[in-house]
């Protein structure tokens, strides 16, 4: 069995959703397949719930009365046989109606994150119609029956795959199996979401659950670019990358994939490959736990990073100075990007400044700080070990014509890090392509 996710994009229209059942259905071999909400729910919804917490009921009804004419729209587009046409309606109604009702109560964190998960639920359930209509042997289950959060916040991996069974089993056999991406209960039993990676991490967790052959994620893009298309020329896909190296370049930047979602297939063994519905006779990317060449990879930059340069001479090699300063970013529930030490003094990234001025506050209590702000990472990414000469020195030496802030290398065979200031991440880029491929 493959498992097959399919982004907002993919489904954002009653054509795209044809094309996604053509792409599902082109194969004999089983499928579960993940999708997300329709593109431009998920905003629409979260704009919804915010006239709520304003009590702008009218605006809030307002965004609803569109949605549920295009719905409609979209709906009529879709599936000509007015019997199964008119069921799935009915389920839509019966949503957008739940809806309304929302405006008439308080607008919990509970009712916002039940908010939240329609925009899965009305796509799930139209293209499911539309599979019944082409005669197609799908069925549609729900998340809620099997996504499950233990008590960490984090997915509840054996109750998930126990859970997932049942509900298969009690569904019976069919070719294929239709779910909700990013949607789950918590542990209490409330609806919840898997937030970083959303679909991704669902499609992650249900291939790791079962076993399945692959998981394909497919996006508007033919795979992961071996740099940012939007600032550089002539990139081209990546064929094939290590888990080690995907999860690098997605934690620094490269949009198609979050870092997160393809942990579960990493521990599993299960390969990821990265498809374009738009293209889907391109090989794309694939993702597995082979290393199959030297070098340099793929580049990536990660924006609006904060630097952070603590000095304490009288700190100098006394132990617990790490200790301490660490901790001041854990009680904040800030994470570190990047790192680098000297004898008296501690250079530091982060991306969340969410909490920057009492993290500031108790830095101070240990050191000068000193702050530079719009800054940028770039990641060079491959099968760079200490032992292969001269890949630290092939990115220096690109980007030896302008001032570099910091440099990461040596916590892991696969990532050259450097931070520049955000006025020099397209130089940066174009003369690391231009030196490096």
């Amino acid at each position: 069995m493959k498992v097959l996710k399919f982004g907002g994009t993919s489904v954002g229209s009653a054509q795209r959703m044809k094309h996604v059942v053509s792409l599902i259905t082109a194969t004999k071999a089983p499928q579960f397949v993940v999708l997300s909400a329709m593109s431009g729910t998920t905003n629409k919804l979260v704009e919804f719930a915010d006239y709520l917490h304003k009590n702008n009921t009218e605006s809030a009804h307002n965004v609803l009365t569109h949605m549920r004419i295009e719905y409609a729209r979209h709906l009529e587009e879709l599936i000509c046989d007015t019997s199964i046409r008119n069921d799935v309606a009915d389920i839509l109604n019966e949503r957008f109606d739940w809806l309304r009702s929302c405006t008439a109560q308080t607008c919990t964190p509970e009712i916002e994150r039940e908010i939240l998960a329609q925009g899965e639920i009305l796509s799930t359930n139209m293209v499911n119609g539309y599979m019944k209509e082409q005669g197609h042997d799908a069925v549609l289950l729900s998340a809620y029956d099997f996504m499950l959060l233990g008590s960490d916040g984090e997915p509840h991996f054996s109750a998930i795959k126990q859970n997932l069974k049942q509900a298969m089993e009690q569904a019976g056999d069919h070719h294929i199996y239709i779910t909700q991406g990013f949607i789950c209960l918590d542990a209490e039993g409330h609806v919840a979401n898997l937030q970083r990676g959303g679909s991704d991490y669902t499609a992650s967790i249900i291939g790791a659950c079962l076993h399945a052959d692959e998981i394909q994620i497919w996006t508007d893009i033919d795979g992961m670019h071996n740099n940012d298309p939007r600032f550089v020329e002539g990139t081209r896909p990546v064929r094939q990358l290590s888990f080690e190296e995907a999860a690098e370049l997605a934690y620094f930047g490269a949009k198609i994939l979050h870092p997160t979602c393809i942990q579960p297939a990493r521990y599993a063994n299960v390969p990821v490959r990265l498809l374009n519905t738009l293209c889907p006779e391109a090989p794309g990317t694939l993702i597995n736990n082979e290393l199959h060449e030297v070098g340099v990879k793929a580049i990536a930059a990660k924006d609006n990073i904060t630097a952070i340069k603590v000095i304490s001479s009288r700190m100098l090699l006394a132990s617990g100075f790490l200790a301490r300063l660490f901790q001041v970013f854990d009680e904040h529930k800030t994470s570190i990007d990047m790192v680098t030490t000297s004898e008296v003094g501690v250079s530091l990234t982060i991306d969340n400044t969410a909490y920057l001025e009492p993290i500031l506050n108790d830095l101070r209590k240990l050191g000068t700080v000193q702050v530079d702000t719009n800054q940028c990472i770039i990641c060079v990414v491959g099968d760079m070990a200490a032992e292969q000469h001269g890949y630290c020195a092939q990115v220096l030496d690109a980007l030896k014509e302008k001032p570099v802030r910091m440099v990461c290398y040596g916590g892991s065979d696969h990532n050259v890090s450097v931070l520049v200031s955000m006025e020099q991440k397209q130089w940066a880029l174009q003369q690391l392509s231009k030196h490096l491929f």
